[in-house]
């Protein structure tokens, strides 16, 4: 009996040892299999000796590799010059920008460390990120591939825990897409519009501001920078240190881009970033129709609103376009403005973009653009940058600064205006949209760029817009109080500090932006985590007065002040 125990007890212990055997195969085999389903290989290049090349540094702030350099301006914008093939473009592009990609990475990487400072959720997302772009490569064209590899060389290695360089640097080009799908709620807020439409007066205007905010080092450093490419047309566009995609730009034939997040379902998988889908449109069309049929042929993993204008067609229109349809919207009045609302027939139907729509601040935000163009007969760039540069609601309502149904909602990355069928651009210099706007003809820089000197100015000082007013205002001044006090009561809020003279600094903070209804929310929720209930309520009862920029934050405001009522 004992013996028959015995054999019993170690079958099981065979058994069990072979379950856990099982196990550990399975978990290695699957470890295995994610690693190889999500490695992205990078693209093959016969030639690689443009790796041997040295930057050159003339002056400060100045960097030359061949024809191709960046610098920086008196104004703090950086200017870059680019040539070549794809793959040289890409290496020379990182070799001149290396201690700016170093930066941005950096404030990327702190940002995100903000609002997730869990490890063990940041290696989710890590593995989560990894599998979702796991065959994004094959979305991308070929030549994209080799130009962010190329950047990739010189990116810095103390990420590598994210992925390797290369990865890294592809990832990011869609981090914008897997953003905006899972925050729908919270869309980037751009604006873009075009007017004077349908004249022969080659007075066909566009503004746009890109509201897209990291932080104020990743804000601080944009380059405006002009492309030579060895095929298809030379453009500029604005963006930073690794951004081969565009967000915003003019070529050489008069065509210009934005784009717009639109709402968005959560995609299963990633596609080709939109970034580098109208970057393909800007290289290669050279007329509407030409914008539209590339368009057509992408797949794309969220929806967004691609605002292209021509100087061909004398004309502006938005390609709409969603992971599973495409629509165009256009109009036959002078004016055109998009938001982050499809527009078209096709689209208006769906359930989810009524629900953007009706929540959001989108319709607000378009609302004000149109009450602002329709204020002036025809629009030159001064008015166009007086349009962007607004922050106040519809009928000039104090809204608060820095609401988002604002066209000026002191977020914006950039800010730049098209005047397409005379090549001139005008690019926003820090901060916001409120700097000076530089005048650059795109001819002209296409012209003198590959012989660029030191004390070479690229700008036409003569068309240059001045700084706004508003930032050596008063009331700017308290929205900079404003801002740094969100920060510092955000961060005692996360880490259930009390705030010395908290009074005080809660009085300050209200009093530097009282019509924002956001600052009697933190003010309320500062409270609440510190058990001062009777605070709270009052505080968010106060933020119900003010002007909410979608019904769902109002909602759940609504849920505390009821929460806090029951336990009274």
């Amino acid at each position: 009996m004992k013996v028959s125990n015995k054999k019993r007890k170690g079958r099981g212990m065979r058994r069990f040892g072979n379950t856990i055997l099982v196990i550990v195969v399975i978990l290695i085999a699957l470890f295995v299999y994610f690693n190889i389903a999500t490695k992205i290989s990078p693209p093959e290049i016969k030639d690689m000796s443009i790796l041997e090349v040295v930057r050159e540094n003339p002056s400060p702030d100045f960097y030359k590799i061949n024809n191709s350099w960046l610098r920086k301006n008196k104004f703090g914008l950086w200017e870059m010059y680019l040539e070549g093939s794809p793959f040289e473009i890409g290496v020379i592009n990182g070799k001149l920008t290396k201690e700016l990609i170093k930066i941005q990475e950096d404030a990327f990487v702190e940002q995100i460390n903000t609002l997730i400072p869990s490890k063990a959720y940041l290696r989710f997302l890590k593995y989560f990120i990894s599998w979702f772009n796991r065959d994004i490569d094959s979305y991308i064209p070929e030549e994209y591939l080799a130009e962010i590899y190329g950047v990739s060389f010189s990116a810095s290695d103390d990420y590598d825990f994210i992925g390797n360089n290369y990865e890294r640097m592809l990832n990011y080009h869609g981090a914008h897409d897997i953003g905006h799908a899972l925050q729908s709620l919270a869309l980037v807020g751009c604006t873009s519009f075009a007017s004077n439409l349908n004249t022969e007066d080659s007075s066909m205007i566009i503004g746009r501001n890109f509201d897209f905010y990291i932080n104020e080092t990743f804000a601080g450093n944009k380059i405006v920078a002009f492309i030579n490419p060895e095929k298809g047309y030379k453009f500029m566009y604005v963006t930073w240190a690794s951004m081969i995609g565009v967000v915003s730009g003019m070529n050489e034939n008069g065509l210009t881009v934005t784009i717009n997040a639109a709402n968005s379902d959560i995609p299963k998988k990633a596609a080709m970033p939109i970034s580098l889908l109208t970057r393909e449109i800007l290289q290669y069309a050279g007329n509407i129709d030409e914008a539209i049929d590339i368009a057509s042929k992408r797949q794309i993993f969220v929806s967004e609103s691609i605002m292209v204008g021509s100087s061909v067609d004398k004309n502006v229109v938005i390609i709409e376009k969603s992971p599973a349809t495409q629509a165009v919207y256009t109009t036959n009045t002078n004016n055109l403005v998009c938001s982050n609302h499809f527009q078209s027939d096709v689209f208006r139907k769906e359930f989810n973009d009524q629900s953007q729509n009706d929540e959001s601040v989108s319709e607000y935000r378009k609302l004000r653009c149109e009450q602002l163009i329709n204020e002036k007969p025809k629009l030159y760039y001064e008015d166009v940058a007086e349009i962007l540069r607004d922050y106040k609601g519809l009928d000039d309502e104090n809204i608060g600064t820095g609401n988002e149904k604002t066209m000026a909602q002191m977020i914006s990355h950039h800010s730049i205006i098209f005047l397409p069928e005379k090549l001139n651009a005008w690019v926003s210099t820090f901060p916001f949209q409120l700097g000076d706007y530089l005048s650059y003809n795109l001819k002209q820089v296409l012209n003198e760029a590959p012989y660029i000197q030191t004390n070479t100015i690229l700008y036409d000082s003569v068309l240059n817009i001045p700084s706004s007013p508003f930032l050596t205002s008063s009331d700017y001044q308290k929205f900079d109080e404003f801002r740094k006090l969100r920060k510092k009561i955000k961060n005692h809020i996360r880490e259930k500090k009390q705030l010395k003279n908290e009074e005080e600094i809660i009085e300050k903070f209200i009093s530097s932006n009282p019509e924002y209804y956001q600052g009697w929310i933190l003010a309320g929720d500062y409270y609440s985590t510190h058990n001062n209930n009777q605070k709270a309520l009052m505080y968010y009862k106060k933020a119900l007065t003010k002007e909410f920029e979608n019904i769902s934050v109002k909602k759940e405001v609504k849920a505390k002040v009821t929460d806090i009522e029951n336990e009274i």
